[in-house]
This record gives structure tokens, sequence and C-alpha cells, in this order.
């Protein structure tokens, strides 16, 4: 396999990832009442739409085709996450437990693919800039959770 396929590769993972990551923070925003959370899920929606339009465009860059849609897995978690908050009353708790989950594994996957020393400049600055963002909104959901426990 070729290197511009490998690393489009990993980049449409990212990609799904976003996709998954923006349709989560939607079905949030439509579950919770706080006017203030749902505000900040909306907002990282669009973040994830943005960052989602960059990933392409890289990809793009490295001549291959960007996918389309989401994962099996973030499905899955998506469904489970609208199950809790059926049998929680929309808990905005739990609810923001899974959003945490969920950011923490975002991080994990952007660190290992930073991490990969032929990653070429370009793509690892704007991988990082998605990063720091994630890590913001992991930090604010933590906050978030202080206020609503």
């Amino acid at each position: 396999m070729k290197y511009t396929e490998k690393m489009s590769k990993r980049l449409n993972e990212l990609l799904e990832k976003n996709y998954d990551a923006e349709k989560g923070y939607k079905r949030a925003a439509e579950i919770v009442d706080n006017s203030k959370l749902k505000q900040f899920f909306e907002n990282q929606a669009q973040y994830r739409n943005k960052f989602g339009h960059e990933l392409k465009t890289e990809i793009t860059n490295f001549g291959e085709t960007p996918e389309k849609g989401t994962s099996i897995t973030a499905d899955a978690h998506r469904v489970w996450m609208s199950i809790k908050s059926t049998f929680t009353s929309n808990d905005e708790e739990a609810i923001l437990k899974e959003v945490q989950k969920g950011e923490l594994a975002a991080v994990e996957e952007y660190n290992e693919i930073i991490n990969d020393t032929t990653l070429p400049p370009t793509t690892k600055s704007i991988l990082s800039k998605q990063r720091t963002g994630i890590e913001t909104a992991l930090q604010s959901v933590k906050n978030f959770e202080v206020m609503v426990s």
C-alpha cells in the first residue's frame, strides 16, 4: 500500500469519527434541557463538521477519496446514548459522561496519528489543532459535569 493510501485511510477513520461526534453532539443537544449545555453541544457539532471538511481537504490533497457516512461502532454508541437517556429521564450527567468517553477516545486516536514520524507537517498541524479543540471540549464537558451534578 502506498504511503498516501495508508495516510488517507487513517485520515478517513478520523473523518468518520468526526461525522460520528457531530451526530452525537446533535443528538445530545436534542436531549438536554439546560440551555447552556444545549448551546455547547450545538457548537461542538459545528466544530466537528468543520474538522470533517478540513480532513476531507487533506485526504483530497493526498490524491485519495474521502469516505462518507459514520462508523458502525459510533452508530451503536449513539443508539446506546439514546437508550440510556430514555431510561435516565434525560439525565444530563449521564449524557456528559458518554460525551466525555467519546472525546477521550478521540484524543487517543488523534495522538496515534500525530505521533507518526512520517506525518507531513501540514497534516500534523491540522490534526494538532483539531486535537486541541477536542481537549478544550473535554475540559468544558468536565466543567459542565460539576455544574449539573
